[in-house]
Parts: structure tokens; sequence; C-alpha cells
């Protein structure tokens, strides 16, 4: 039987307002949720609507230098 590939998870940190926390506490515990699922699904919501955007799609401004282009 072949084996799962193991997944693998990174920790993202972030600093809100005490404002900003003592809101995010009030909306979990009224949905009866935690803060740590209401961050996962705003996450996966915004990556759903926004996976049609170009993956290297960078602005570069007009004042930077060419140095590396190969042409």
């Amino acid at each position: 039987m072949a084996r799962r590939k193991k997944l693998r998870y990174k920790k993202i940190g972030f600093k809100i307002t005490t404002n900003q926390k003592a809101i995010i506490q009030d909306y979990c515990k009224a949905r009866k949720t935690t803060p740590v699922k209401l961050f996962k699904k705003a996450v996966q919501f915004y990556m759903e609507r926004n996976q049609a955007m170009p993956k290297h799609d960078y602005h570069i401004s007009k004042n930077q230098l060419k140095l590396f282009d190969i042409e």
C-alpha cells in the first residue's frame, strides 16, 4: 500500500490591536468557533476568489535598472 505524502504546515504571525482582538473574540463566541478557524476560512475564501490572478506579473517601475536582462 502506498503511503500518503505527509502534510507540512508553516507558521504565519501578524499583529492586531486590542480592539480588533476583542471584536474577533466576540464574533467567534457568537458563532461558536475559534479565531484560528476564522482566519483559515477567511484566507481560503480570499484565495478562492483571487485564484485567477497571474502568478509572476510583478510591477516594475520605469526607473528600475535593467542589469540582468538578456535580450
